[in-house]
């Protein structure tokens, strides 16, 4: 066997390996008859580079995909990126500055043309760092959710939809990116704390009106009453006073009762055509919150939005694309006009109340900033300012573009998701979809409960672009194609295709079957097929093709396959997948909308477990972010300490419902881990051990053979079932405690010197099944040792799993080992604890041992006197010594002239004085409520963290203090 170095560098051994298993495919082993085993990858961002909670995201998946191969079974990692519509655009259009040019300089088509440039030059670097961490990915089968397979089932599944009644155009709220001039998603948009102002105005009460103002405390006793001709609101943004259709109180709220169902005057604008508004009641105003009242400006707020809804208030657009103030339409004074008689009972329609422009000929085409000074000035002119106050407020900016987003009304595309939603809810309530962990079932839930119609149009060039066509008249046709469109309109109707393109979204909750090849030909798969699953089966029309009866409608033809091998019919044996891995971050934009699609298109879950991982976070806990400049870079990391060594730490940190906190020590530690393997591998070598032939385990007749044996058979055990629960730490955790703690630091020092063949087939065994175990976690160092081992044999990733039994082994032997390691550690930390001399080798008596006792001392006195420095010896001690308690018997070790026992009583007596009153002081810290609830959480966690060091040195020196009588 070939010498392994001295010193563990991992770079020297991952890009070999990587290039090694890709190129020899085998990270998809051709075996056809085996078990299907299926993941996707969530598609990153062509444009995007490996951060932290992908390293996380894909090391977990690699876990499993890893020990789904070496399980046997015909593992499948399905990966391919996202095209990143608004990402992609705004990189192409940066490079475009750089020519001094812009995007509207292009035809549409000649700069989709500049995309796919860039595409084939510059994105995907992703994928390359992918392959830096290790994961084991198909990528001969490498897609692209724009490559034309795909892109056929995008519009197959809009048409589809289209079709059903699913998919419409209409005007809603959405939120409205004024610099990249589209709608954006929830997830595009960061909330952020900023420094603003909340006016206060009065609206005052139609034709001079008054009543009479009563506040009441909680006792309702009266602490203001006065006469008013107006109703007081307040707002942050004053500039969409001139959209507002309505004033709103809670019901409830005795203050305003006089006056609802009343008009009131929005203070701003020309006197004579201000407009009038109604005061009515909703359940949204909260009466304790500012005045109560609350103004409802449907088409520029979320809230406002849902009032007008349920209140029939028409919903008035303020702003244009840029978010400065309307310049379209009609003069003021005529729309304000037109507004007023609408506020009267006169009846509009949705259009022409979208079409009415109410901005002030004044503020026309202002930017919406500078329209908000000068509508707080002409009020403020007006007497009608009650008062501004400074003030926090929480405001949307859109994470790409980086302005602030504008609650806009829009034309738009939608799916029904409500009607989507139903089956996917039901799925995962019936357990058709496991969600791990459970608890976020409850989110889950009530997110699905509540959706509301899902935006699926974005306002850019680059992406699907919507099919469909208009005709002159009005018109929509929706078709996979202009022919298909135009033969439905009729020859010679001229049609125009919808300039926008469909939210990325829409296309990546395809993910888990259009990758496969779905929906596929019609002609490759038929009736009753099969290898067509019975569930799917399930109400297939005469005639009609599988794969028809499944997308609910015929295909017209087969579909274009393009980015890899798989064949089209592919899905039908690897839908559903066996399970998702997903940051709980995209449960609604991602994986929820898989379910809803896969569940309308297939009648089955696209997967049969979702597991949700937290989020990983700085040291301190906060959320990581290029603002707060705590972000971690994962390569930097594999630099440094290799990409086993970050792996391992993701996954031992990785605990079920919780986030990590960054901590690059444990990373070393864990680099130090596969440095402690490698040295126990040469020790191996060094000693004539090397690799298994066999997975059953060696003939053994020694204890301390057995007792490894058992202990290994154990911790597969422990990781089979932590990985069946998707408990990625505990299944580090058993593998990191057998191979550090029982493998190389006892099991190779109780071996030392006494290496037979029994030995030597027992090491090389277990070291195997180390090496097995450990592979998903550290897929580079142990494929490198299982190739050091047994040079020639095949290659580890696609060995066999170990298994989780053995033959009958003696407890008897296993348990004195344990007992003979428990006797070595225990005199170990008394010679530490009590500065015994390293060389001094001490007598050592026993008190109160029973016949097996004796036996054990006798077979274990050459390991303890190599192990623990000390000779078992008849008699009492005389003089003084130290105890160690292990079972029912006192071992005792004589010190007499070997330390000074009076000098040693002292410092322990005044380090247990000093170890106590730190321990108290700081149970005292953190017993103070005031202390807890306003110190820095990591502050707090600091001094619980030095409160349990400080008991556990307590306890530990009172018991040295203890030992010596």
């Amino acid at each position: 066997m070939a010498e392994l170095p001295k010193t563990f560098d991992p770079a020297a051994i991952e890009a070999r390996w990587y290039a090694h298993w890709e190129q020899n495919g085998l990270f998809r082993p051709e075996r056809p008859h085996a078990e299907p085993w299926t993941i996707v990858n969530p598609p990153p961002n062509v444009t995007g580079s490996l951060h932290i909670g992908h390293a996380l995201d894909n090391t977990l998946q690699d876990i499993l995909t890893r020990h789904a191969r070496l399980k046997g079974k015909d593992a499948l990692w399905v990966v391919g990126t996202d095209h990143a519509g608004i990402a992609t655009q705004m990189v192409v259009e940066r490079d475009l500055a750089l020519e001094q040019k812009k995007r509207t300089d292009f035809t549409r088509e000649q700069f989709v043309e500049r995309v796919w440039a860039w595409k084939e030059q510059s994105g995907g670097a992703i994928t390359r760092q992918l392959r830096r961490l290790g994961c084991s990915m198909d990528w001969a089968n490498e897609r692209f959710t724009m490559d034309e397979g795909f892109s056929a089932a995008v519009l197959h599944v809009f048409v589809q939809l289209y079709r059903e009644g699913l998919l419409y155009r209409a005007k809603r709220l959405v939120n409205w990116d004024p610099k990249l001039k589209t709608a954006i998603s929830d997830l595009e948009v960061e909330t952020r704390e900023v420094q603003g102002h909340m006016w206060h105005f009065k609206y005052p009460l139609a034709g001079g009106e008054t009543y009479t103002y009563v506040e009441r405390d909680a006792d309702g006793a009266v602490v203001l009453e006065e006469e008013r001709d107006y109703i007081a609101i307040a707002t942050t943004r004053p500039e969409t006073m001139l959209g507002d259709g309505a004033v709103a109180v809670h019901p409830d709220d005795e203050r305003y009762r006089p006056i609802v169902g009343k008009l009131c005057e929005i203070p701003v604008g020309p006197k004579e055509h201000r407009r009038l508004i109604p005061i009515i009641t909703d359940d949204y105003p909260d009466p304790a919150f500012g005045s109560g009242a609350v103004k409802i400006t449907g088409a520029h707020d979320e809230n406002d939005y849902g009032v007008a809804q349920r209140n029939g208030i028409p919903m008035y657009r303020l702003m244009d694309e840029v978010a400065a103030m309307r310049c379209d339409g009609a003069p003021y004074a005529q729309a304000a006009e037109r507004a007023k008689a609408i506020a009267a009972g006169a009846t509009a329609t949705p259009a022409e109340v979208d079409a009415l422009n109410l901005v002030p000929d004044a503020y026309r085409g202002l930017d919406r900033y500078e329209a908000r000074a000068r509508v707080v000035a002409d009020i403020d002119a007006d007497g009608l300012m009650i008062r501004v106050e400074d003030k926090v407020i929480m405001q949307p900016f859109g994470d790409r573009g980086g302005v602030v987003i504008e609650p806009m009304l829009t034309d738009q595309w939608y799916v029904d998701a409500g009607t989507l939603a139903k089956p996917a809810i039901e799925a995962v309530q019936s357990g058709a979809i496991k969600v791990v962990p459970k608890t976020w079932e409850k989110t889950f839930f009530h997110w699905m409960d509540n959706i509301q119609p899902w935006c699926v149009s974005r306002q850019l060039w680059w992406g699907h672009r919507i099919p469909a066509w208009y005709a002159e008249d009005g018109r929509v046709f929706v078709a996979e194609s202009e022919a298909d469109a135009q033969a439905e309109a009729g020859e010679g109707v001229p049609l125009t295709r919808d300039e926008d393109v469909l939210d990325t979204w829409f296309s990546s909750a395809l993910w888990p079957f259009a990758t496969m090849g779905w929906p596929g030909s019609p002609s490759r798969v038929r009736e009753g097929s099969p290898d067509l699953p019975s569930r799917l089966r399930e109400g297939l029309g005469e005639g009609m093709s599988d794969t028809e009866a499944l997308s609910g409608q015929a295909l017209p033809q087969p579909l274009p396959q393009a980015g890899g091998e798989l064949s089209r019919g592919e899905w039908l044996r690897r839908y559903p997948n066996d399970v998702l891995v997903s940051g709980f971050d995209i449960l609604f934009f991602w994986d929820a909308r898989m379910m809803m699609q896969g569940l309308h298109f297939l009648k089955d879950v696209p997967f049969r477990t979702l597991y949700l991982h937290g989020l990983v976070r700085a040291a301190d806990g906060a959320k990581m972010s290029k603002s707060k400049g705590n972000t971690v870079d994962p390569l930097g990391l594999i630099d440094r300490y290799g990409a086993d060594a970050l792996r391992f730490f993701m996954a031992a940190m990785e605990s079920q419902g919780r986030d990590i906190k960054m901590d690059e020590r444990r990373v070393e530690g864990y680099r130090n881990f596969a440095t402690k393997l490698w040295n126990a591998a040469r020790f191996c070598q060094a000693n004539g051990i090397g690799g298994s032939a066999t997975l059953e385990p060696p003939v053994a007749t020694l204890a301390v053979n057995q007792w490894v044996i058992a202990e290994c058979v154990a911790m597969i055990q422990e990781v089979d079932l932590s990985l069946a629960e998707y408990r990625f730490d505990a299944a580090a955790n058993a593998i990191y405690q057998f191979t550090w703690s029982r493998f190389c630091d006892w099991y190779v020092e109780l071996i030392k010197g006494a290496i037979d063949d029994e030995t030597r087939a027992v090491a090389g065994w277990v070291l195997d099944q180390i090496l097995v175990v450990l592979h998903p976690f550290m897929p580079f160092i142990t494929e490198e040792l299982w190739h050091a081992l047994l040079p020639g044999r095949s290659e580890l990733i696609v060995a066999q799993w170990p298994r989780a039994d053995a033959r009958a082994l003696d407890p008897a032997a296993a348990a004195e080992v344990e007992w003979l390691i428990e006797l070595v550690s225990g005199i170990r930390a008394a010679r530490t604890e009590l500065n015994v001399p390293p060389g001094a080798r001490l007598p050592l008596h026993v008190r109160g041992g029973d016949e097996q006792t004796i036996a054990r001392l006798d077979r274990q006195g050459p390991a303890l006197a190599r192990l623990a420095r000390v000779t078992p010896t008849d008699g009492e001690a005389t003089g003084g010594a130290a105890q160690v308690v292990v079972g029912d018997a006192t071992f005792v070790l004589a010190l007499e002239g070997v330390i000074d026992l009076d000098a040693e009583r002292a410092r322990l007596t005044k380090a247990v004085v000093a170890a106590e009153k730190e321990r108290d002081g700081l149970a005292a810290r953190l017993s103070n409520a005031s202390f807890v609830e306003r110190a820095k959480p990591e502050a707090v966690e600091k001094a619980r963290a030095d409160h349990a060091d400080k008991v556990a040195d307590a306890e530990r020196l009172a018991a040295a203090l203890a030992r010596l009588g």
